[in-house]
């Protein structure tokens, strides 16, 4: 069957083509066929695969037609499958090969006609292949960006506009293409519905304007084209305003400094020492493949397996702890990040930089001794092009172990005697870049049960131009970080997908809080008393945090209980509390960001719901998402498989320090256990000694001496968690 270019196609059952290169290509000889069939199913898609799917999707259309390949990943099976495969697996036993399938988006070259499909890699059929409909489009790539990068400016109407600018001579013109955002506007030939870039332009330092790595956003520019990705066509060319309001008047360039971050621009700190992490006995951890490219980690009780796509980057699989059942999956399921300045171009930026782009293929390659300390362990993954062949992702994950303070302890006043357990750490780390901002990514494992996402937002300030008059006059849309430069508010929103299986799968959402007791003659007669009450959620929906009430979520699982209170089995959720989404309800931003309002949303586990903005984010209008999953209102007390998204984020008000690059800011979200343990599950973790941690004094002798000296004048004695 060939797909229709211009209207939808049907499912493909089976390939019959005269497509015979294609399909010479896409079909293997039986021996790989049998050995496919024995890959492991949560195994990232190999090269192999990665060319074998993009052949066969080439073959259902006609012999020349040129396609751009968007997406080529795993296509994960079915829960109902998987789930049951996987606990057969953990048994020792061989169950039977599941298929493997990849999924793909791709558009014909040259147009806007957007199609996925699914391809079996193991019956060698394309069994789904569908033109997309309006308002969803796919995601940029790495090809792409670079093609619109070359060739806007190159459009005779932006040299002409830049060229107004008055720019110094030499000046080198640097180029951010930017998602273009959602406003419904609908003007003369233009509207949103076709996808297209916003242009962002800068100018490098004209006193150093050889230095590639120079901070170009220092100097940003008012002309802003919009261009067509698809066929590199000029749609328009904005012009941003550079006052404190909506009017558009000549801007001409006036000197200003640089602000540079780069290291030979600066006189260097030389008081520094090196603090080096050493393990001389190697890494506690081990990492085996259960794939080509997927690693199963065993650490300190945890065992987990560790997958790695174009969209999600890192993801967990099949979480246990002493071989207990925790978690099913887990990844960053979504981020968007809504700036709020109101005036055209500003109002339509709203950036999801996992559906825009992918965490996967902004992956940096990490580097030893500098994005990882320690004994350090890298995960590589491949990845597939616009060609539809395989890409090296190198160094995408690093594996380290690091020392995090304390983990528990107590002394007794009596005897004197500490007993000091120290709280080592897993972390498994990515880092990405999004154009100008960087996201330093980490699920970290310590030994008494817990699981923390951690979120790092570095990198430079996506900047806007103001006159330089107005450098010292408070700006209303944002903060003057350098002269002539805006830092305009935004907030950055995140979204964890939770899928649970604490104790075992049949697990239940439900949140307690903390209230008082009344006052009572009897029972509470000094009014101090109060009391927990649960609430389980029973049906889909979103959820807030209440600090007034320590309302606290939990994943619970009714039919394991307590060995020693009875109470189900459970994992908590600390989030940090934030401001929702300013944007108004009726607003594109709101309605695409269906993350960015509520704490918690609880979903019904459903095939293919991965993703908190939708599957397509990019010019998306909302209504694929999250919140609308939740909306469904569907009942949680029948098949009790939820699905638990927990949002966080900060609101970004820019601050000088912030510029020119800015220092980390952090978020947590920790899983912690609650009554799944019968005692505190670190106390085989062996106390913390001075022959083991080899730690070094800095005070003299004498120092010393008279601290003990001090400890013995009044009965005391120098004994702590060494002796």
């Amino acid at each position: 069957m060939v797909a229709n270019q211009d209207t939808k196609a049907s499912q493909v059952p089976v390939i019959e083509t005269n497509n015979t290169a294609a399909v010479k290509a896409a079909i293997v000889s039986s021996e790989t066929t049998r050995a496919a069939s024995l890959k492991h199913p949560l195994g990232p898609l190999t090269g192999e695969e990665i060319i074998k799917g993009a052949n066969f999707v080439r073959s259902v259309w006609p012999e020349g037609t040129k396609l751009q390949f968007k997406v080529n990943t795993l296509h994960e099976p079915e829960k109902k499958l998987l789930a049951p495969w996987l606990a057969a697996e953990r048994a020792g036993e061989k169950p039977a090969p599941l298929e493997r399938k990849s999924f793909i988006v791709y558009t014909l070259r040259g147009t806007h006609n957007v199609h996925e499909a699914v391809v079996n890699l193991t019956t060698q059929k394309v069994e789904f292949n569908a033109k997309l409909g309006p308002f969803e489009h796919p995601n940029s790539d790495m090809a792409e960006l670079e093609e619109v990068e070359k060739a806007v400016l190159e459009i005779p109407e932006v040299k002409a506009e830049i060229e107004k600018l008055g720019l110094p001579e030499g000046a080198v013109v640097v180029m951010d293409p930017w998602i273009y955002g959602a406003d419904g506007l609908k003007e003369s030939k233009f509207y949103d519905d076709k996808r297209v870039m916003q242009c962002n332009l800068y100018l490098r330092d004209p006193n150093n304007s050889s230095e590639a790595d120079s901070c170009h956003y220092s100097f940003p520019l008012p002309v802003s084209p919009v261009i067509d990705p698809a066929t590199l066509e000029l749609v328009r060319i904005d012009i941003m305003p550079t006052g404190h309001d909506e009017t558009i008047k000549p801007f001409a360039y006036k000197k200003r400094p640089a602000n540079e971050y780069i290291p030979e621009a600066h006189t260097m700190r030389t008081d520094l020492k090196p603090l080096q992490v050493v393990q001389p006995e190697g890494a506690s951890f081990t990492v085996e493949p259960f794939s080509e490219l997927g690693h199963t980690l065993k650490w300190q009780k945890w065992d987990f397996k560790v997958g790695f796509n174009q969209r999600e980057g890192m993801v967990l699989y099949d979480v246990h702890y002493d071989n207990r059942p925790l978690f099913y999956r887990l990844s960053l399921s979504d981020m968007a990040i809504p700036y709020g300045d109101p005036r055209n171009p500003f109002h339509r930026k709203c950036a999801f930089d996992l559906g825009d782009v992918g965490a996967g293929l902004t992956a940096n390659n990490l580097q030893l001794g500098c994005d990882c300390l320690g004994s350090i362990y890298y995960i590589s993954s491949v990845l597939g092009n616009a060609e539809g062949k395989p890409v090296d992702a190198p160094n995408v994950v690093c594996i380290h172990e690091q020392d995090s303070g304390l983990l528990w302890k107590h002394t007794n006043y009596r005897t004197n005697r500490a007993v000091v357990v120290r709280n080592r750490e897993l972390v498994l780390q990515s880092i990405l870049t999004v154009s100008n901002y960087e996201y330093i990514l980490a699920f970290i494992f310590n030994q008494a049960g817990d699981i923390t996402y951690e979120v790092r937002a570095t990198g430079i300030l996506s900047t806007q131009p103001l006159d330089l008059e107005l450098t010292e006059v408070p700006h209303p849309f944002g903060t003057v970080v350098h002269p002539g430069v805006l830092g305009g508010y935004h907030q950055h929103f995140f979204s964890l997908r939770v899928d649970p299986m604490v104790g075992g799968h049949g697990n239940q959402i439900a949140y307690e809080e903390a209230e008082a007791l009344p006052r009572d003659p009897k029972l509470n007669p000094h009014g101090h008393g109060y009391i927990v009450k649960k609430t389980p959620i029973d049906t889909t929906g979103g959820y807030d945090l209440d600090p007034s009430k320590n309302r606290t979520f939990k994943i619970l699982n009714p039919s394991v209980k307590n060995t020693v209170n009875k109470l189900p089995v459970g994992y908590k959720v600390h989030v940090p509390p934030f401001q929702p989404i300013l944007a108004d309800k009726d607003s594109y931003h709101y309605k695409r960001a269906e993350f960015a309002d509520r704490s918690f949303y609880v979903t019904k586990y459903a095939e293919g719901e991965l993703f908190a903005g939708g599957k397509y984010t990019n010019q998306s209008h909302g209504g694929k998402g999250v919140r609308s999953w939740a909306g469904r209102k569907e009942d949680l007390t029948k098949e009790q498989d939820p699905v638990l998204w927990v949002n966080f984020g900060i609101n970004h008000i820019p601050r000088v320090e912030d510029f020119p690059v800015m220092p980390a800011e952090m978020l947590r979200v920790m899983l912690r256990p609650v009554n799944f343990f019968d005692k505190n599950p670190a106390l085989d973790v062996p106390s913390s000694k001075q022959s083991f941690n080899c730690s070094t004094a800095l005070n003299t002798a004498d120092e010393l001496a008279k601290r003990v000296d001090g400890l013995a004048v009044t009965g005391g004695e120098m004994k702590g968690c060494c002796a």
